[in-house]
């Protein structure tokens, strides 16, 4: 019965990262620098909270975008962080997680034909739903930028079919973010064009230098934003995520949104309300340790001579993989794996233009780092003596 599959699911794949994650699972002694969730534990506040949701038998139906509570807290987190205003009864949707989140923007936004611009490398995440929706993504490569997504670089793709431009900053794979001016620039740009802004700002909690700005905060009315609490938060597994957006927008993702889920989860929701209230600062101990592992894997990699840009956020490192070992992302990963006993994310799970890269992630522990940096750099060693 596959052949009666639809094709747009048959045509897709499932995440580079999954895939070479099962691939060295079984392999035993390994030091993995490939997960991209933190390796802190949910405060204990937070927990607390959803405990007694569950003590209190607050485990029925919500609202279909969220407990009033938790959308006005929302609103006042992003008022409060990032100068952002909405109202809290019609402009933002607590969803099962970013994911779901960006799922039911592009369901709702894209028809059959339209262009969606998104910078290469990039997360997995996008261009399969894109796709599923009858609409076409186009890579915009930035590997010889610095991995910026300006201005100057999204302006010649556009044509009367593109519907979206994904800007998702702080980045995943690179861990670069956009200055204030680059976003003005867009956003003056896209003012008078048909064009909508999804910005997906998971990691907008995770910037070490500079506070994280919005484009929604130059162009709401086209921008959608995308939040949560995965990264900020360490409630990967709560999935719970936040869609803001003007009214005119919101009230069809909703729709998409209410047939999908119906609602995000009940527990997860209180848990939620004190993430974004009591906790509205949890993220900042968490970003101290990520700025301290940063900087030492930044040192590292560069005494080791690889070519890599220092991450302004997030907890990755997208490194190029030196021209002369000769090997294409996922052979260098597979034998650093089986050679060294380090795993680290090929290249090429972030779109065509990640190939010739690895993505390594430091939300785990110094010791781990050092560890694993240790062996990278004695295969390295090894297998590229003259770098």
């Amino acid at each position: 019965m596959e052949h009666l599959i639809n094709s747009k699911v048959q045509n897709i794949e499932v995440s580079g990262i999954r895939k070479f994650y099962n691939m060295v699972s079984h392999i035993n002694d390994v030091i993995s620098l490939t997960i991209g969730q933190p390796d802190f534990h949910t405060p204990e506040h937070i927990k607390k909270a959803g405990i007694k949701a569950i003590e209190d038998n607050f485990t029925s139906y919500t609202p279909n975008a969220g407990i009033n509570e938790l959308r006005v807290a929302a609103c006042h987190f992003v008022s409060q962080k990032y100068g952002l205003s909405y109202n809290p009864e019609s402009e933002v949707i607590v969803t099962m997680g970013a994911s779901e989140a960006i799922d039911i923007s592009f369901r709702t936004i894209l028809t059959e034909g339209t262009e969606v611009i998104l910078p290469g490398p990039i997360y997995p995440g996008y261009e399969p739903i894109i796709r599923m929706c009858g609409a076409v993504p186009i890579h915009v490569d930035i590997r010889n930028n610095q991995f910026r997504f300006n201005l100057e670089m999204i302006k010649p793709y556009i044509t009367d079919q593109t519907r979206c431009i994904v800007l998702p900053y702080p980045s995943n794979p690179t861990g670069v973010s956009l200055t204030d001016f680059e976003l003005k620039e867009i956003a003056e740009y896209l003012q008078d064009r048909d064009i909508f802004v999804l910005a997906d700002e998971i990691y907008s909690e995770l910037i070490y230098e500079q506070p994280h700005t919005s484009i929604a905060s130059f162009l709401k009315e086209k921008t959608i934003v995308i939040n949560g609490l995965s990264k900020s938060h360490a409630m990967t597994g709560w999935r719970i995520g936040f869609l803001f957006a003007p009214e005119n927008i919101t009230k069809h993702i909703l729709k998409v949104h209410q047939y999908n889920v119906s609602c995000a989860n009940s527990v997860a929701q209180k848990a939620a309300l004190a993430a974004v209230t009591a906790g509205m600062d949890d993220a900042l101990p968490m970003k101290m340790e990520y700025s301290q592992r940063r900087d030492y894997v930044y040192n590292r990699l560069t005494e080791m001579g690889l070519n890599v840009v220092k991450p302004d956020g997030a907890f990755y490192f997208f490194v190029k993989i030196p021209d002369s070992m000769n090997l294409n992302s996922l052979e260098f990963a597979l034998e650093m794996v089986h050679q060294a006993k380090v795993a680290v994310v090929p290249g090429s799970a972030f779109s065509n233009y990640g190939e010739g890269y690895f993505r390594l992630s430091f939300a785990c522990s110094l010791e781990t780092l050092e560890k694993g940096l240790n062996r990278m750099e004695q295969y390295l060693n090894i297998k590229n003596p003259h770098s």
